[in-house]
C-alpha cells in the first residue's frame, strides 16, 4: 500500500524547507525509505510476490543513487540523512 497523503505531508513538513518543498533530497529519501519499509513488511508475508519485489529493488537502487549524489555534493548533509533515517552505510 502506498503512503497516505497525511504521511507524505508530515514527511515534507518535517524535512523540507517549506510545506510544499517535495523536491528536497531529504524529503525524497525519506519518502523512499518509508515505502521501502512498507514493502519489506509486505514481503515477510507474501514471499512469492516477485513482481512487487522487482519494484522494491528499483526503489532501493533509486535511493542509493540519490544518496551517492548527496555524498558527492555535501558530505555533512549525507551523514545527517543517514542518521535521520537510520540507514546503514
Amino acid at each position: 500500500m502506498a503512503l497516505l497523503a497525511h504521511e507524505k505531508a508530515d514527511m515534507v513538513s518535517a524535512h523540507g524547507s517549506n510545506p510544499r518543498d517535495t523536491g528536497a533530497v531529504e524529503v525524497q529519501i525519506g519518502l523512499m525509505t518509508e515505502r521501502i519499509n512498507q514493502l519489506t513488511e509486505h514481503f515477510k508475508t507474501h514471499k512469492h510476490d516477485h513482481h512487487g519485489r522487482r519494484g522494491l529493488y528499483r526503489l532501493v537502487a533509486q535511493r542509493r543513487r540519490m544518496l551517492n549524489y548527496v555524498k558527492r555534493k555535501d558530505i555533512e548533509r549525507y551523514r545527517s540523512i543517514l542518521s535521520t533515517f537510520n540507514l546503514r552505510k
